[in-house]
């Protein structure tokens, strides 16, 4: 029996599979069998492997061929195990070394004419092979991706034909070029760029600095989707953890490319007709979805109240934990899904409560009806609350006055802020909880007295209530100072909804 390496991704988490084939006697044509709870995808395989084989002038003896996809109780699926069990075949018909190849990780899908094609998870596949001491094999086009998991030994050929004259010792397949990643997720434009707006540009540096949740509320055309879409030019470069992190998400997903590693905070600009598998994650193979995509980045959703309420409930349970759980039939998966979560929404479907000359005959009931699509609870883990009201023309001149600031100056005081968040607590204000935030965000009993009043006649929850303190404590340290004061706890009670149903129903 030969036994040969693969792998499978259940979220982030890998499981081992030992790809098993074995030639039997008596039968007086070849019968190809894969077992091992495979999907279709997996089963189709036998038929591209017999083509591959013709291809090379090769014929299965008349023998029954049985592949065993080991542990046989976890699902398989995936077009990765074409690879695996080719070279398991050629291994029992004497054309490949098992012992060499049994020191690998093997995986790729396989065209009719013996060409290795692209497949999802060699980024995870090579960190998770070289934590082992195996080398990987994959496709052509991906080696510079394994090299970027800091793995050495790979093969990575284009052709069937080339991994079997490698190991027969007639052909060297060279060592991918490592080569240092680009940037796949680009930012759009410069704060400088936002005429006017001073409050929601605050607001936006506060999220960035803290790493908070931001609603803005204002008419069409006032700069909610100009001004979200610039906050990741204001965020910290990811580091390396994370952008390997990401890329690792990115990579499952089928969405890395051939660009390179996601190095730039990602930017997912949700459509309100997204589904609930769309955002979360799932599928049959429990694939991560936009929330998870947005790790370390910035998850923004445009028009708020027309999204599906049961779409915007699954962001609830993730936006606390960091992370969100996949639950199928036959398998659970995991995913990383720490984002910054910014919404923009107008006030009214018409866009334009409160101005008399361009608002509908129905407001302002509808705004009402309008707003209340929103859950309380979720609008409750939501820290910054801003209006953004309609931009003066006057403002629109780029030469009536002081020129804006650019990303750049308000980056340095967010990396600043975070420098100081990280050194005092291991992590960002967004992130502390319990007793983190009664040592890091204490309050004088003066602070505390006025807090308790603020939030009694506001009708704060507990959970309102630490969001008001973390948020303090990110304008402090905006500010370099290592005490909550006054003026930063009375501007964060700033950022929240006074009336309960300001913006949604309890």
């Amino acid at each position: 029996m030969i036994s040969l390496n693969s792998i499978i991704f259940n979220g982030m988490d890998a499981t081992a599979i030992d790809v098993q084939v074995q030639l039997s006697a008596g039968m007086a044509k070849p019968e190809f069998n894969i077992i091992g709870l495979a999907d279709r995808a997996v089963k189709e395989s036998a038929e591209r492997i017999r083509n591959v084989l013709a291809a090379m002038n090769l014929r299965l003896p008349p023998k029954r061929l049985t592949v065993n996809l080991s542990p046989a109780d976890v699902e398989k699926s995936g077009s990765h195990f074409d690879l695996p069990i080719l070279c398991g075949i050629l291994c029992a018909l004497g054309v490949l070394p098992e012992d060499k190849l049994s020191k690998y990780v093997i995986l790729g899908e396989v065209g009719l004419n013996g060409a290795i094609v692209k497949t999802d998870a060699v980024l995870p596949a090579s960190v998770w092979a070289n934590n082992r001491g195996l080398g990987i094999i994959c496709p052509g086009d991906q080696g510079i991706e394994a090299r970027w998991a800091g793995h050495e030994n790979i093969l990575a050929p284009f052709h069937v034909l080339q991994l079997i004259n490698h190991f027969n010792g007639t052909q060297t397949l060279p060592t991918p070029e490592h080569i240092a990643p680009a940037t796949t997720t680009k930012t759009i434009g410069d704060m400088s760029e936002v005429h006017g707006q001073d409050a929601a540009k605050r607001a936006l540096e506060i999220a960035a600095a803290g790493g908070h949740a931001m609603l803005m509320v204002g008419p069409p055309g006032s700069g909610k989707t100009m001004l979200a879409s610039r906050l990741p030019t204001i965020m910290p470069e990811m580091t390396a953890t994370e952008i390997l992190e990401t890329s690792t998400i990115y990579s499952i997903a089928g969405q890395l490319g051939n660009q390179g590693l996601v190095s730039a905070r990602p930017f997912r600009s949700v459509h309100h007709t997204s589904s609930p598998v769309a955002l979360a994650g799932g599928g049959s193979d429990a694939r991560p979805g936009e929330i998870s995509l947005a790790h370390n980045g910035v998850l923004f959703l445009d028009e708020l109240p027309e999204f599906n309420r049961a779409t915007l409930e699954i962001l609830r349970q993730p936006m606390e934990s960091g992370q969100i759980l996949i639950s199928r039939a036959r398998r659970n998966a995991t995913y990383p899904a720490r984002f910054q979560l910014i919404a923009a929404m107008n006030p009214c479907p018409c866009g334009h409560l409160g101005n008399a000359a361009l608002s509908c005959s129905r407001a302002p009931r509808c705004a009402e009806a309008y707003q209340n699509k929103i859950s309380g609870p979720l609008l409750d883990r939501i820290d910054l609350h801003v209006d953004v009201d309609a931009v003066n023309p006057w403002e629109m001149n780029k030469n009536n006055g002081t020129p804006a600031e650019t990303s750049a100056q308000i980056r340095a005081r967010v990396v600043a802020a975070r420098q100081r968040q990280i050194a005092r607590q291991g992590k960002i204000n967004a992130t502390l909880d319990g007793t983190e935030l009664e040592t890091h965000a204490k309050l004088t009993d003066e602070l505390t007295a006025f807090l308790n009043t603020a939030a009694e006649k506001m009708g704060m929850s507990a959970r309102g209530y630490n969001r008001i303190k973390r948020l303090a404590r990110t304008i402090a340290d905006l500010r370099g100072a290592e005490n909550i004061e006054m003026g930063d706890l009375a501007e964060a009670l700033s950022y929240r909804p006074i009336n309960r149903g300001k913006y949604g129903a309890r």
